[in-house]
């Protein structure tokens, strides 16, 4: 591997990292991983286990939030789901999973924070604390929004995952693309980076690699446009751009447009089934 840039953690503790590029896999590494994560997730800052409403940034994540949510199960329902079951890795607050009982799936979900998984259970969803508690059940769709990239121990946990997944089942991973213009534009302020919560960085390349070894292939992708404009607000402030909506707009604009053609935008849903 070898040094691909630098940058910080922006958003909790300040502290400097490093991403390195593992050519085999056209992916980015963290380093150096810290032994004890936790610290970095609590803080009210980091909003996937909070709800926060305070701030601007706050609001807007959670509008975007809603929206989104909409986008995924129309995404699922379009897969034909005979069982309709669900599994939520990192299930956060639980906003995805009462969506998906209001339409009619069964829903399991793991968070490792109880933090998150208390907030979950005042909207009337338990959440367990990791896969070991599901035995051998499986599911016939297990999703994966914006996780895999926090996920130690990357192989094993992929493994892990596969073996809850039914034969005929759907994988669907979504994830930031640091092959996307936005990501390029800002560097080492682009928050999809958001070191050292995300241990890992993922190309096209990386995720087809990575799951084939697992007789998985990606039958589908599909974007996040939303995540163009909101990754680019964050990283307007973290480069301390008082103006950082209107930047933020253009940039998150120009970046989905040129994606168009390149087909690299700033997040990306991986749709997933075994190999026939």
């Amino acid at each position: 591997m070898k040094l691909y840039l630098k940058t910080k953690d922006f958003s909790v503790s300040g502290e400097s990292f490093e991403l390195h590029w593992d050519p085999s896999l056209d992916m980015l590494v963290t380093k150096p991983k810290p032994t004890n994560l936790a610290p970095y997730y609590e803080s009210e800052d980091y909003i996937s286990h909070t709800d926060a409403q305070n701030s601007f940034t706050d609001k807007l994540y959670q509008s975007v939030k809603q929206k989104n949510l909409k986008n995924k199960i129309q995404i699922i329902d379009n897969q034909r789901i005979k069982s309709k079951s669900i599994l939520d890795i990192g299930a956060g607050t639980g906003d995805f999973l009462v969506t998906a009982q209001r339409a009619g799936y069964t829903v399991t979900g793991v968070e490792p924070s109880a933090k998150a998984r208390a907030l979950a259970k005042q909207k009337g969803v338990e959440l367990l604390f990791d896969l070991g508690e599901l035995n051998e059940k499986q599911f016939e769709v297990i999703t994966l929004w914006h996780v895999l990239e926090h996920l130690p121990d990357l192989e094993h946990q992929i493994k892990t995952i596969i073996s809850k997944l039914t034969n005929e089942g759907t994988l669907i991973i979504a994830v930031p693309n640091f092959k996307s213009f936005d990501a390029n534009y800002y560097g080492t302020y682009w928050a999809g980076y958001d070191v050292p919560r995300h241990l890992w960085h993922f190309s096209k390349t990386a995720i087809t690699k990575l799951f084939q070894q697992h007789d998985m292939e990606v039958i589908s992708i599909r974007p996040m446009w939303f995540d163009a404009f909101y990754v680019s607000m964050l990283s307007e402030k973290y480069k301390g751009n008082k103006r950082y909506l209107i930047s933020a707009f253009f940039v998150g604009l120009w970046s989905n447009l040129k994606a168009i053609f390149t087909k690299e935008h700033s997040s990306l849903i991986y749709i997933l089934k075994r190999k026939k």
